[in-house]
């Protein structure tokens, strides 16, 4: 067996202990210090709100870090970045939008530039002039969230605001425009928010905005006119002149109101379509729900007559015309002026049952077609009913269509079968008047003045050869027979001067025959009737006293003795 060794001699393990690491406190505050910060920046990372981006046109005034966006006055993120598209025709704005804010930024939500802006409509943006530019915010309704947006290139009309919106109907714009104001009694209570061009290309959309509580006076038979600038309205009636408001004139405007005669209407509701009217005056008129429709054919000019003119009866307003035209006539073969009237039966129904309910009697009921038909044409047959155009204004011109009673007028005939009805017509206005004067001239013309300017100046010349020889005759008894002083002899002298005057005025006349009758300054025929009638006066009276002198020669020395005839 081998020796083996000493276990007494063998090696002893040994236990060695290691020293602790020790931390020096100078440590402690940049590991607090770390901590802290990676507290906040998960605090900040926690509480930001998301990052939006927002598209301009043009951004004037914004800066990153600086230009704020603000929602009812209140700072809800703020620009971080401006740049340019990449194909540099637009400005993009990147901004941090705070977390209790988040919600707001959805899918229809408007972002624009709010900046000083001076319009005929107000003036905003004020405060900017000291702040400067912000970015404005209008909130949506949507529930998509969304972080990229357009920008829009002026604020928007309407922001904040209780209210409801309405739709306008019309042929053209005119001189409104966004921002225009809406008036009820001239109280501005909304404005236009939009307007645009309809789908068919015929018409204009414009968006109004009531304000709350006014939007309640919105009813469904509410009617709409334009109220921009100054109406005037020459027509039949007369001139007519209308504006609403100040601000109406100078920047354009609506306005709205509801009839009286809807007495049952109910409130509009939101986006409810209504047609704008021209005026005041064409909105509020009451329609007519029962109307007749008749034809008159005129034989003289309608030059003045339009659309719309009044239709009266014995002066009160019962129609009006519908339309003016021309209709061939195969009978005559020549054009006639044809009008097309309405007549609203209801409205004198109305007139008459006033007055018999004024007067104690009971109301009176719209008749019945036929019984109508009956009543008219006795009326047209028997009293001479007959339509006739009248001046409505000597200013203007304009001519409407009046209906009275002519017992004397020819008996019509007429096709009572006949849909629309033609109703019979006697000439009337200037119409008249010149058809008189031309029967005048007429006749004058057909004179034969040749013929008797000759006989005139036949009598003149006998007439003048007379007076001269009984002048003579005169002055021999005169200087051998008559004493002087003597009155017979003087009051011959004047009467033979009188008759010679009336020559000498005849003898121009008829010299002056062509530039009396056909002369630019002629003078009336009745002038020439006049003279003729004084020269055969003056002839008589001479005649007469010749004769007298030839059987009484001794008057001359005697005088004219009493009872001589």
């Amino acid at each position: 067996m081998a020796d083996l060794p000493d276990p007494q001699h063998l090696p002893q393990a040994s236990v060695v202990k290691k020293k602790r690491l020790r931390i020096s406190i100078v440590w402690i505050i940049p590991l607090l210090a770390a901590v802290v910060a990676i507290g906040i920046g998960v605090q900040r990372a926690l509480s930001q709100g998301p990052l939006i981006t927002i598209t301009f046109k043009a951004a004037e005034g914004v800066e990153a870090g600086k230009t704020f966006i603000k929602y009812k006055d209140v700072r809800i993120g703020q620009v971080t970045a401006v740049e340019l598209s990449p194909d540099y025709s637009k400005v993009v704005v990147k901004a941090r939008i705070a977390k209790h804010a988040a919600g707001l930024m959805v899918e229809d939500a408007q972002f624009w530039v709010v900046e000083p802006r001076i319009s005929i409509s107000g003036v905003s943006g004020l405060n900017t002039l000291l702040s400067g530019n912000y970015i404005g915010f209008d909130a949506g309704k949507s529930l998509e969230e969304q972080r990229s947006f357009v920008g829009l290139d002026d604020p928007p009309v309407i922001t904040n605001q209780r209210g409801r919106t309405f739709v306008l109907k019309a042929n053209t714009l005119g001189s409104l425009g966004i921002g225009s104001p809406v008036l009820y009694r001239r109280i501005n209570v909304g404005q236009v928010a939009a307007y645009t061009l309809a789908d068919d290309g015929k018409s204009v959309e414009i968006t109004v905005f009531v304000n709350a509580p006014y939007d309640k006076y919105v009813m469904t038979e509410s009617r709409f006119w334009n109220a921009s600038g100054i109406d005037v309205s020459i027509g039949a009636d007369g001139v007519d002149v209308h504006t609403e408001s100040l601000a109406a004139l100078l920047a354009g405007g609506l306005a709205f109101a509801t009839p009286p005669f809807a007495m049952h209407a109910e409130r509009a509701p939101d986006d409810h379509v209504f047609t704008l009217y021209n005026n005041r005056a064409v909105a509020m008129r009451q329609p007519d729900p029962i109307e007749r429709r008749y034809v008159l054919f005129f034989d003289q000019s309608v030059r003045g007559l339009s659309v719309g003119a009044p239709v009266t009866l014995l002066g009160l307003r019962v129609g009006e015309v519908a339309d003016v035209g021309l209709h061939l006539d195969p009978t005559l073969n020549k054009f006639r002026p044809r009008v097309l009237i309405t007549f609203f039966p209801d409205r004198l129904v109305a007139m008459l049952s006033e007055r018999q309910k004024a007067a104690g009697g009971a109301a009176l009921t719209v008749p019945t077609e036929e019984a109508r038909l009956r009543a008219l044409r006795r009326i047209v047959e028997e009293q001479g009913l007959r339509a006739q155009l009248k001046t409505g204004s000597l200013i203007t011109g304009e001519l409407y269509v009046d209906f009275d009673y002519y017992p004397n007028a020819p008996k019509p005939k007429l096709d009572w079968k006949r849909d629309p009805l033609e109703l019979p017509v006697v000439p009337g206005g200037l119409a008249t008047i010149e058809a008189k004067l031309t029967s005048i001239l007429t006749k004058v013309d057909n004179m034969p003045l040749d013929a008797i300017g000759s006989e005139v100046k036949t009598t003149i010349g006998t007439l003048n050869q007379t007076l001269k020889d009984a002048e003579k005759m005169i002055n021999r008894v005169d200087a051998q027979w008559v004493p002087e002083g003597t009155k017979t002899l003087e009051d011959l002298r004047r009467a033979i001067a009188t008759a010679d005057r009336a020559l000498n005025s005849a003898d121009r006349t008829i010299g002056n025959a062509d530039s009396t009758f056909f002369g630019k300054d002629s003078p009336a025929p009745q002038d020439l009737r006049d003279t003729l009638t004084e020269i055969t006066r003056a002839a008589r009276s001479v005649r007469v006293l010749l004769d007298y002198l030839e059987r009484h020669p001794e008057t001359l020395i005697r005088g004219k003795k009493e009872g001589n005839p």
